[in-house]
């Protein structure tokens, strides 16, 4: 039997013996088995939920525990994509949830479990490859190597305040780097992690604001792809808005880049709403695009997104990226309770059908459970399970890639 855990209000976590441990689906509540968990993967964090009771079963009836006890959850580390969240009895003025991407956690046998799978190889993004001791004295480095550089400047603060492993790979010269241009976005995302209306939770990072200029672009661009191994550099990331939108400065940076370099990738991570803007990035040189997507049914898509484009203007974002031989992976949200009600998988097929994009990148929807389902289309059918969409997916399109993170693809002559 899996055993349900708790936490006490200093922290401190403890199993409940004889009590099993349940775990969540959208709104419901059900009894978690041993063949749906994996053992918690190092890198794991644990954490309790504030103003949430625990919850468990005996004898087949979910209840809270006795007393002020409160719901456990894990946060995974990249690569593992969760499959149940964690179930709880919410509280009178429970506050909203930081943004973190909860999943069910249990006890069996004296080893923690938490519901999940394997979605990928996280060698690169393991966290001991980030935040060591030498870190600031590299940031100092590149400061000195590309002095005056806003984006140097920006990324050195996400490296050592926010700890973003995309920003500190500029400065341990390898892999990813990502290179910020856009304040602006065409999309008002619920749990958006740069900009947040007051009525919603926190977010964890402040967003540019500047447009860096495309001879600031190409001299962080060719530093880094000149020299790193495995060398990619990414438009788009969590201290932006919109990168598409910046359109101007960052086809003429990417331009002045080929001009020094053919090494490496270029690639953007888009919403790929603003379809004007991403014609003349992908003319420019752009080697792979990443579209962020929760859904593929227009409701379910502007329900979360709120933007002020449409699916069909994704859509034609990624026809014209693959016309032009540009590698495009999904950045699909992933919500236990979402993607896998069947009228949602439904819609998958057919939007990938359509698109033939080249991978899906699962990433763990970083939410409060209930605020998001509260801003979403209710269920129409009884969802099927995350394990059961990954399969459908898989058995439908056996080509296409399923992982969680941007691979890196050799250039002939690399």
């Amino acid at each position: 039997m899996l055993t349900a855990l708790y936490a006490d209000h200093s922290g401190e976590i403890y199993d409940a013996p004889g009590c099993q441990a349940v775990g969540r689906v959208g709104d419901e509540a059900v009894v978690l088995s041993l063949e749906e968990m994996i053992p918690l993967p190092e890198g794991t964090d644990l954490m309790y939920l504030p103003g949430r009771k625990a919850i468990g079963a005996e004898q087949g009836c979910i209840s809270p525990l006795g007393g002020n006890l409160l719901a456990v959850a894990a946060v995974l580390p990249v690569g593992y994509t969760r499959t149940h969240l964690p179930a709880f009895a919410r509280m009178p003025a429970a506050p909203v949830l930081p943004l973190y991407g909860y999943a069910a956690v249990a006890f069996y046998r004296d080893q923690l479990y938490v519901a999940a799978v394997p979605s990928d190889d996280n060698a690169k993004w393991h966290p001991y490859h980030y935040n060591t001791p030498e870190l600031k004295k590299l940031v100092a480095k590149v400061k000195r190597d590309l002095r005056g550089n806003r984006i140097v400047e920006q990324v050195a603060h996400c490296s050592l305040k926010w700890h973003c492993c995309t920003a500190q790979n500029l400065f341990y010269r390898r892999w990813e780097a990502g290179i910020p241009t856009s304040p602006a976005c065409n999309a008002n995302c619920f749990g958006c992690i740069s900009l947040q209306p007051s009525e919603c939770c926190p977010s964890p990072q402040t967003r540019i604001d500047f447009t860096p200029t495309a001879d600031e672009i190409a001299a962080v661009g060719v530093y880094h792809l000149s020299q790193a191994p495995d060398a990619i550099i990414s438009f788009g990331q969590g201290c932006e808005g919109e990168p598409s939108l910046a359109y101007e400065a960052i086809a003429a940076g990417i331009r002045l880049i080929r001009a020094q370099t053919g090494r490496g990738q270029i690639n953007i991570n888009t919403n790929g709403g603003y379809t004007r803007g991403i014609k003349p990035i992908v003319d420019a040189g752009l080697d792979t695009m990443r579209v962020s997507i929760i859904s593929a049914r227009p409701e379910a898509y502007q329900a979360y997104y709120r933007g002020n484009y449409s699916l069909e203007d994704v859509k034609a974002s990624i026809a014209y990226a693959k016309a032009k031989g540009v590698y495009v992976s999904l950045n699909m949200l992933s919500f236990p309770g979402l993607n896998d009600r069947p009228e949602e998988i439904s819609a998958w097929l057919d939007f990938l059908a359509e698109t033939k994009v080249d991978m899906i990148q699962l990433r763990n929807l970083n939410v409060d459970p209930d605020a998001f389902l509260a801003v979403m289309p209710p269920q129409e059918q009884k969802p099927a399970g995350v394990r059961n969409f990954l399969t459908r997916l898989r058995d439908k399109f056996p080509e296409l890639t399923i992982g969680s993170f941007s691979h890196y693809v050799a250039k002939s002559g690399e």
